[in-house]
């Protein structure tokens, strides 16, 4: 008799395959998550790069931009100078002699002719004595030999040559009386002793800068300018100058061209101008100051910042680009350059002008005021 088999059960191995299957499912689900997770991100970073490429290159760099004005324009030559009076002049040694005695005269009133200064002349007093007793001596013997000649004693060549020794020691007594004179140092004019430099004891010098006073009128005065030359041909007698020096804080002082030297200096390439001063004028004797001296100047001008203008060309803003656009300028001024044609009113100008930034590029413009 048979009896009946039991119920088979799947072999271990296959359930162990199936189990192990069920695990490998699950697995791949989750690292097919993890995958999309990163894709996403990556793409949002993208995203994020490619939005924020936008927003520095895409958008354009900021420029900033200014309305034409209307307004006065001038066009100015610099130069620097110092102030002097019209008429004056320097005393000064022609010998290195010690100093024995100088007035102390600064600000005083003196006249032409009146001692300032006496120099050491006791050497030249010495040779001059001498000088004085030989041509006594010699005066003696011509009387004598002129009392025998009279009486023919003597030949009148003997007399000649005694008479052409008198007058050669006269001549030298002379000289010597004229160099004693010139160790007495005098005013040159009427005027005030604007500056004295020197004291007893020193050595006076003869070099340019050794003067030992200054004498003058205190007007009128003068601005003694340089000028550089390749400005020069600009500059003409009557056009207006403004003066500025350190001291003074308030409006520029004025000034007008007197006159201008024919001849420049080559060492320095500079000419020399004068300008005029009012009698009225703050400005004292031997300040220095800057001027500008206006060589042209247009009331009621249509003008933008010079900055603004490179070589005739200047830059517009048009639908948020910027474009280049050729000019005809007028009077160039330090700060402002007059426009004659080639803009608008309307019309918006970067300042300063952006050569770095190409022609028809987009812009972000930032809007400013003419100061």
């Amino acid at each position: 008799m048979q009896r009946p088999l039991p119920e088979s059960s799947p072999p271990q191995e296959l359930q162990k395959s199936s189990e192990s299957g069920a695990g490998t499912d699950t697995t791949a689900v989750a690292a097919s998550a993890r995958s999309g997770q990163r894709w996403i991100a990556a793409i949002l970073a993208l995203a994020l790069m490619a939005t924020a490429v936008w927003w520095l290159i895409g958008r354009g760099p900021e420029v900033r931009v200014i309305a034409p004005v209307r307004g006065d324009a001038a066009e100015v030559v610099y130069a620097t100078g110092n102030v002097e009076p019209v008429h004056w002049a320097k005393v000064a040694a022609l010998q290195r002699k010690r100093i024995v005695d100088i007035c102390r005269c600064e600000g005083r009133p003196v006249t032409k002719g009146e001692v300032l200064v006496r120099l050491d002349d006791d050497e030249e007093r010495a040779v001059l004595k001498e000088l004085e007793v030989r041509l006594r001596r010699y005066r003696e013997d011509a009387e004598r030999l002129r009392g025998l000649v009279e009486r023919n004693v003597t030949p009148r060549t003997s007399l000649d040559e005694k008479e052409t020794q008198v007058q050669e020691y006269e001549a030298r007594v002379s000289a010597q009386k004229d160099r004693i004179d010139l160790l007495l140092l005098k005013a040159p004019m009427d005027g005030i002793v604007l500056r004295r430099d020197g004291e007893v004891g020193e050595i006076a010098g003869t070099g340019a800068n050794d003067v030992l006073l200054w004498v003058g009128q205190p007007r009128p005065l003068r601005v003694v300018a340089e000028v550089n030359e390749d400005d020069i041909s600009r500059v003409r007698t009557g056009q207006r100058a403004l003066l500025r020096h350190e001291g003074h804080t308030g409006t520029p002082l004025s000034a007008m061209v007197d006159s201008v030297t024919p001849k420049g200096d080559p060492q320095t390439k500079t000419f020399r101008v004068y300008l005029s001063l009012s009698d009225d004028t703050p400005l004292k004797i031997g300040m220095s100051v800057e001027a500008n001296i206006v060589v042209a100047d247009v009331k009621d001008a249509f003008l933008v910042p010079s900055e603004a203008v490179s070589d005739k060309v200047v830059q517009v803003i048009v639908d948020g680009r910027l474009h280049r656009r050729a000019v005809e300028t007028g009077i160039r001024g330090t700060r402002m350059t007059e426009i004659r044609s080639g803009l608008a009113k309307s019309e918006r100008v970067a300042a300063p002008f952006r050569a770095d930034v190409a022609d028809g590029r987009s812009v972000r413009p930032i809007p400013t005021s003419a100061k």
